[in-house]
Order: structure tokens, then sequence, then C-alpha cells
């Protein structure tokens, strides 16, 4: 979580380069493949992530729906330094964003966080909420599956006994969202999914899933009643949660208060009243992947992990 802030507060002061990721869409198959190259000048460390999408992999497959693979190069002379597996380092630094969201868009003290979506990114989004606050009075979690979320709640009770006093797994979207501090949506959802009339004043939303043109899984009313906040407006304006109300003329670039960068750098704020209804749509940095692969690549040659390979 740390690095990832560091990156954010970095490209809010203007110090990166990172040039919107690509998309090339098999449609036959419900994929699709990004490319996502960054240099954090400050810092001095730049990577390049190749990373997929393909939504019914676990069914057909039994393959992870993102997997990724990572190449940190050296700036002063090009060299890849290491290439190494970006899926769990893409799963970890996508949770640590959502924890840092939520430090500065939602309530001081949350109690209650609501999942729609019980996935990998669920997890790893559960762990940073958890990481920054301590304890949680109730996760409730929604999924298309009722298998899916009862694993989700089984897993949780086990690995958090003292940290989450109660989980609750529910049939209904409404019963995850209506009540709660944080709504974490984490599906690949193309319409949808959580209704403006389900939403009470101080929510705070970290909106996952949709990352890529189409996805939708919050009503547009929502997002004309709250406080917008992206990650870049490149990327988010043609695949993040404001990508269809964009198309469809129902909010403008007007109606986002700020990148997260601008926020961690202090530039401009973020919650600023507790009744405020705060929006976090998150497509994924490829500057997110250079410092969290900088940080493994750094522990796994103190620890002297890894295989040297000349490829040069």
């Amino acid at each position: 979580m740390e690095a990832v802030e560091s990156a954010f507060k970095e490209k809010g002061l203007g110090r990166v380069q990172m040039p919107a990721k690509p998309y090339l869409f098999y449609a036959r198959y419900n994929g699709d493949l990004r490319v996502m190259p960054s240099y954090l000048e400050k810092f001095d460390i730049s990577a390049v992530k190749i990373v997929n999408v393909h939504p019914n992999n676990r069914a057909k497959f039994g393959l992870p729906t993102v997997m990724a693979t990572i190449v940190l190069i050296n700036p002063r002379n090009g060299v890849p330094i290491a290439i190494m597996g970006g899926t769990s380092i893409t799963n970890m630094r996508t949770g640590a964003t959502g924890g840092i969201a939520a430090k500065y868009l939602a309530k001081n003290n949350p109690k209650i966080v609501g999942f729609i979506g019980a996935g990998t990114q669920a997890k790893t989004q559960l762990m940073a909420l958890l990481t920054f606050y301590g304890k949680l009075d109730e996760v409730r979690v929604w999924s298309r599956t009722k298998e899916t979320r009862d694993n989700f709640a089984t897993e949780i009770q086990q690995k958090y006994p003292n940290e989450i006093a109660n989980v609750v797994c529910v049939e209904k979207v409404k019963d995850a969202v209506k009540g709660a501090d944080i709504v974490v949506t984490t599906t690949p959802s193309r319409k949808p999914l959580v209704l403006d009339p389900w939403v009470d004043p101080g929510v705070h939303f970290n909106c996952i899933g949709a990352d890529a043109p189409g996805k939708q899984e919050l009503d547009p009313a929502i997002l004309k009643r709250a406080k917008i906040v992206i990650d870049d407006w490149d990327q988010a304006s043609h695949s993040g949660e404001i990508n269809v109300p964009l198309a469809k003329g129902i909010i403008t670039k007007q109606n986002i208060w700020a990148e997260i960068g601008e926020i961690v750098a202090g530039l401009k704020p973020g919650r600023t009243s507790q009744e405020e209804i705060t929006v976090f749509t998150s497509t994924g940095l490829a500057i997110q992947d250079a410092v969290t692969a900088e940080l493994v690549y750094r522990k796994a040659s103190e620890k002297e992990i890894g295989q040297f390979v000349d490829i040069i």
C-alpha cells in the first residue's frame, strides 16, 4: 500500500510517464489483452506489464480470469532486470489501491463493508481495508452463485476470526449495499448492479470491476450525485466505471472531481463531509505494477530467490 500510494503521489505531481494502455480484443473468446508500460522518474523505476482478462477462464480451462507477466527494466541502459509473474502482483496492487482510496474518500471508522463479487479481487480488497482499518463489524457479500459467496465467507471467517465480527452472505445486491459504509464492486458486469435508490448518504464506492469499454457496475444516477475520483482520465474515460455514462452523455468530464494522485499529493481534498457519496473508479495503472514489481524484486534479491537467465 505504501508503494502504490507513493506511485499515485508521483502521478499527481506529474513525475511519471505512462501512456494509456492499448487493448487487443479476442471477441470470439470473450477476452482481451493489455500492455502497460511506465516510468517513475523520481524513483528511477520502469516496467512493462502484459495482462489478460478472460472471464470464462475458470469454468472452461481452470485458469485465473486475470494473468500477467511483468518485465522490470533498468532505465539507465534498457536492460531487463527481471521477468516475473504478474498475476499475484496485479491482485495485490489493485487491492492496495482500494485501501488507499478508502483512506482518503471513505468515512472515518467504517463499520460495514458490502462486496459485490466474491472472487480473488474481493479478497485482496478486503485485505487492504483490514490493513488500514484493523477491524470491521460486518462484511456482507453477494455474488451470482451461492457457492462463490459461501466459499468467500468461509475463507475470510477462517482467515480473519478476530478482525471481522460478522460475515453475512446475501442473495440480493440491495442487501449488500443498503446501510453499508463502503461498497466494493469487483464483477465484470456490463449492466448496472447497484441501483441509486439503495444508496445512502455517506457511502464510499470502490469500483474495481469496470476496467474495459462497455463495463459498468453502478447505476449512472449514483454518479450524478457523487464526488467521482478516478485513477487516470485517459483510461477511465474509455474503460472505467464512468465510460458508459460518459459515452451516453449522462455525465461529462466536469462531473469528475479529481484523480486519486491529486488527492494523495495534497492538490485537492478527498472526502470533506460525512454525508458525501464518494466513488473511486479504478482501471489499474502501470505505475502501480512498476513500484510493486520493484518491491518484489528487492525482497527476492535480499532472500536470494529467483533464477539468473542470460537473455541478452
